[in-house]
């Protein structure tokens, strides 16, 4: 008999939702892998498997027996577990009963890390075979999933996501005995409710997936969510076409059904006289269809379902779907017609009424409140002169008044996912085109890494009502909490510096936003320096975030931002360049702040003219040699943001700094003033050209390292 064989799970039950699918195949293997260490029973690759009607997880190469255990385990004191007489106290009989040995049998060791002697329980188990094991790891497996809602039926206690049918559980070729909610485990799967309903007897967990796939169930989710996008391409070359690419509603359907199928059906073409947004948000959100686009892009009065069968006649499938399909399309058509009766200004003035944030007090609380502080920033940033230079301001400030405009819209409020977007629309006719765009664009971006505003007015409304937001809940005292967030603040910083990281001509920095917004709040809502601070704080931890993703080490992240991060993207210049400065480089030049530091700390004088004439060793008078012609190309990189050049320099001056501190060298704390005060202002001179690019004494951690 082999030492491993293969586990299998499977879980039948009722119609699990595909959100709780999705989460409960991301959680299983983290949940078997960890019951199976504490079991000790070694394996090899996790699979979790699922459909609607099944949650599975086969599991390779499990070891058919526990090995033998023999641990020490460290008890009380000796002093506390051992009378005067050397008989074993009443701690050291329960330590002894816990851990399942004779009292007798303690030993006395010391223990690494500890002061004098300890008891040590020297435990031996005797390895079960796993069969012996498994059953009460599996039935509490299923008895303590975590859905984020369970369900309990018929007369029992036993709560599961949905109403469990059959179990199997196989360990090679044998039946893994137990039993959940009156349900017994056995060796018998069940294929499509439809295409295939009679049992599938398995001999072993390596005939599953195949038995299942010829009973029209596709257990893995990978290989389902590929037949989703098979079937849509086939119906797209079909109808001429191709249809829209929406993974997340791939994801969502492969989990809906366990063979899925297209069906395409078609609607009037009438209703493509309303934006194309609405018609593709009204049937994903309601029916979760999918639509057709022409080889130009244009949307074309198709859609794509999924259905979880093979059907005998696609028409009459279609035409359910279609009877589903058109009165969502005509609620669209209807709430923009509505919407079209009046200019976009009517619902400016609806919306003003409404309550943007109630702490904010009662004259900055109203979303009037808000679009007024949005217009104000949006005048003060368009008069910089970087700004005015690429932005009409002129546009930005009439999209910044119509900005959420669309939030008092039926369309909107049919359709939430849509603000911004009917904004643009409603906004083209009488604005323009460049009004509506904005209008769109000051959404984005809508997440870390999505699509950034294109033009500079959508960019600069978006920067307004972000930055407007995150100083108001600062000084309402609102900010995130731990991982609670629930006004999206980070994600609103993060937006504003992926804005700023974009648009570095504009020269931006934090505070000066800050200022801007502030600024608006005055007699509304006071906004202290401490509140400013503190957000300052957390545009340089979101900053910190930033750098972190795209690969930069965190400690050269942290000695960059130390030095500055009001502009962004300076920051980030900085922080890349400096990821590749060797850690010799670092350590001597962090040295140099230390000292000057220390000086500093003493009251001493650490700034200065260099006078070479006081240089007693060839050190010091070749170091200042060496750093007199690099500092002005130090300063002319620095100038161009080609840090790369600026760090390069630093290396080349690096083995003159060694020297100048290496045994042999100069006492820089000389005992005679005029040379201390002058080896302090050559070292400070050479600090300041990188002062502000880097902070060395952040870096001590990651030069070691290198």
């Amino acid at each position: 008999m082999s030492d491993t064989t293969e586990l299998l799970l499977e879980i039948g039950c009722e119609e699990i939702p595909a959100a709780f699918l999705t989460r409960a195949l991301a959680e299983l293997p983290a949940m078997i892998t960890s019951r199976l260490a504490t079991a000790r029973l070694a394996h090899g690759a996790v699979s979790a498997l699922g459909a609607p009607r099944r949650l599975a997880v086969i599991v390779k190469d499990v070891v058919v027996r526990q090995p033998d255990l023999r641990e020490r385990v460290v008890g009380p004191p000796v002093g506390a577990a051992f009378g005067a007489d050397g008989a074993p106290t009443k701690a050291a009989i329960g330590f002894a009963q816990k851990n399942g040995v004779d009292p007798a049998t303690l030993e006395r060791a010391a223990v690494p890390g500890k002061k004098g002697e300890y008891a040590i329980a020297v435990r031996e188990v005797t390895g079960q075979d796993a069969m012996a094991v498994l059953p009460a790891l599996l039935a509490e497996l299923i008895a303590q999933f975590p859905w984020p809602k369970s369900m309990r039926w018929g007369w029992g206690e036993a709560a599961f996501v949905r109403p469990v049918h059959w179990i199997v559980a196989l360990f090679g070729d044998a039946i893994v005995p137990f039993g959940f909610a009156g349900v017994p485990t056995g060796r018998a799967t069940r294929g499509h409710r439809f295409l295939a309903p009679q049992p599938i007897v398995l001999a072993n967990p390596g005939e599953y997936e195949a038995a299942l796939r010829r009973a029209h169930v596709e257990v893995d989710v990978l290989r389902r969510r590929e037949r989703v996008r098979a079937e849509l391409a086939r119906i797209g070359a079909e109808e001429g076409g191709v249809v829209r690419d929406d993974q997340a509603l791939v994801d969502e359907v492969a989990n809906l059904s366990e063979w899925p199928t297209g069906v395409c059906g078609n609607f009037a073409a009438a209703y493509l006289e309303v934006p194309e947004e609405i018609i593709v948000t009204a049937l994903r959100t309601h029916q979760r269809y999918f639509t057709i686009a022409d080889h130009h892009g244009k949307l074309m009065p198709k859609f794509v379902t999924m259905a979880g069968t093979i059907v005998r006649d696609p028409a009459v499938v279609a035409r359910g779907n279609e009877r589903a399909a058109v009165p969502r399309l005509a609620d669209a058509r209807y709430f923009v017609g509505e919407d079209r009766k009046h200019p976009l200004e009517h619902f400016a003035a609806k919306v003003a009424d409404r309550v943007f944030l109630a702490k904010f007090g009662a004259k900055a609380h109203t979303y009037g409140h808000k679009i007024e502080r949005i217009v104000g920033i949006v005048r003060a940033l368009a008069a910089e002169p970087a700004i005015a230079a690429t932005t009409d301001a002129a546009t930005a400030i009439t999209a910044a008044r119509l900005c959420k405009a669309d939030l008092a819209t039926s369309v909107v409020g049919e359709f939430p996912e849509l603000q911004g977007v009917m904004g643009m629309h409603y906004a083209v006719a009488a604005h323009g085109q460049a009004v509506g765009t904005a209008i769109a664009e000051h959404y984005m971006p809508k997440g870390a890494g999505a699509e950034l505003p294109t033009s500079g007015e959508g960019a600069l409304v978006a920067l307004a009502d972000r930055i407007d937001t995150l100083v108001g809940c600062f000084a309402a005292s609102l900010e995130p909490s731990g991982s609670a967030d629930p006004y999206g603040l980070r994600r609103a910083a993060i937006g504003i510096l992926q804005i700023l990281l974009a648009r570095a001509s504009w020269g931006l920095t934090i505070d000066r936003l800050i200022e801007v917004a502030a600024q608006q709040y005055s007699g509304a809502l006071e906004v202290t320096d401490t509140d400013c601070g503190e957000l300052t704080e957390f545009f340089r931890g979101r900053l910190r975030g930033i750098l972190a993703d795209e690969g930069i080490p965190a400690l050269d992240a942290d000695a960059a931002l130390g030095a500055d991060f009001q502009y962004p993207f300076d920051a980030r210049a900085r922080a890349r360049a400096l990821a590749v400065v060797p850690a010799g480089a670092r350590e001597v030049f962090k040295r140099i702040a230390n000292i000057l530091d220390d000086a500093a700390g003493k009251g001493l004088t650490v700034a200065g003219t260099v006078d070479a004439g006081k240089f007693v060793a060839d050190v010091e008078r070749n170091l200042w040699a060496a750093f007199a012609p690099v500092a002005p190309r130090i300063l002319a990189a620095r100038r161009r943001y080609a840090y790369d050049e600026v760090f390069a320099l630093l290396v080349e001056l690096q083995p003159l700094v060694a020297a100048f501190f290496d045994k042999g060298g100069v006492m820089v704390m000389d005992p005679d003033p005029a040379l201390r005060d002058n080896r302090l202002a050559l070292l400070h001179e050479i600090r300041q050209p990188f002062a502000d690019v880097a902070d060395f004494r952040a870096i001590s951690a990651a030069g070691s390292a290198s």
